[in-house]
């Protein structure tokens, strides 16, 4: 039977829980640059979000900050999650250019042809030879690659010589390597720069995947779109990362959540997700009564054969800077063929 200091007791210790609980209490801003009806934004980070919160039972809270409210613009977006001016980040690795020279390997052209897979082994290949090099700064949670990119211009694109004087947005180092030595005059930006470039004519088209051009109205600003059947001309590799302090300051439970709901696996989802948002976006285009032009395999292979030097020098180059390039690639390709054997 109690009495009432038995009673104020557990008065007492109960209290002394809920108080233990509220300072274990976390809330992580999580920023990015693209608005949040995006796909990314929408299917895959806002999932993590809600991972997040239901398996550490709300003891962490999310903020998702997209399109940059936390300020800033997207190539900043690396060095806020190192300093602490956002918990976690999503960001493109090619927008800090030569800052990550390893995860390149995953944007050669025509080297992957599976998002998932591609993803997969873009996590592995991280945990052998990034995380203690190229992402000591920060905790990585999950990387991955988009599905094929397309070109979409305001004049047709089939050949290689049509991309002659063409004024071409595209994403990263890789990418304006490929491009330039195929004729174009690439010109690198960021994603949201991308409607306003295409509509003042500072470019005459720009390489993305095809899930990205809803929310960028690009059917509206261009009516040609250059696809390489199954072949992918290009991919982004793309670092969702979280803040080292951040990460180390949670007790074991809360990091285990962090861990449990990132990682390889994640890192898959989000590929396949993105990739499979693809659909949509071309069905748009196609129900707006854009012009889809479609390669066959011999038109592919010319391009495949003018973009070979360009893997040629980023393999040399990465030999120059210290790392055996050679053998990133083999070793990026291996992972991605096994993954893909699944």
């Amino acid at each position: 039977m109690f009495t009432r200091r038995g009673f104020a007791a557990v008065a007492a210790a109960l209290v002394c829980l809920g108080t233990t609980a509220t300072a274990q209490e976390v809330t992580l801003r999580m920023h990015q640059f693209l608005p949040l009806q995006a796909n990314v934004p929408q299917h895959v980070l806002e999932v993590w979000k809600q991972r997040i919160e239901e398996a550490s039972d709300g003891r962490i809270a999310v903020q998702h900050y997209p399109s940059m409210q936390l300020g800033g613009t997207p190539p900043q977006l690396v060095d806020q999650v190192i300093d602490g001016v956002a918990d976690v980040i999503w960001t493109v690795a090619g927008y800090t250019p030569g800052r990550f020279p390893r995860a390149e390997v995953f944007e050669l052209p025509f080297t992957v042809s599976n998002a998932e897979a591609t993803s997969k082994a873009f996590w592995t290949l991280a945990q052998e030879e990034m995380v203690d090099e190229d992402f000591a700064d920060f905790k990585l949670l999950a990387a991955w690659v988009h599905g094929p990119g397309v070109i979409h211009s305001k004049n047709p694109i089939e050949t290689v010589d049509d991309l002659n004087g063409v004024k071409l947005r595209a994403p990263t180092r890789t990418t304006n390597m490929m491009f330039e030595r195929l004729g174009a005059t690439p010109v690198g930006m960021p994603v949201p720069a991308i409607p306003e470039a295409l509509s003042k004519g500072v470019v005459d088209g720009a390489v993305i995947p095809w899930e990205v051009t809803s929310a960028l109205r690009i059917p509206e600003l261009v009516q040609n779109h250059t696809e390489f059947g199954d072949e992918m001309l290009y991919t982004t590799s793309f670092i969702f990362a979280m803040n080292q302090n951040t990460y180390d300051s949670l007790p074991d439970d809360l990091k285990k959540v962090i861990d449990d709901n990132s990682g390889l696996e994640f890192s898959g989802f989000a590929g396949k997700t993105q990739a499979a948002s693809d659909g949509p976006a071309r069905e748009a285009a196609v129900e707006a009564g854009n012009n889809i032009i479609e390669l066959g395999d011999e038109q592919v292979a010319e391009w495949e054969a003018a973009a070979e030097p360009t893997i040629d020098a980023w393999i040399a180059e990465m030999d120059e800077r210290g790392m055996d390039g050679q053998a990133l690639f083999d070793r990026a390709q291996e992972l991605t063929e096994e993954y893909a054997a699944e």
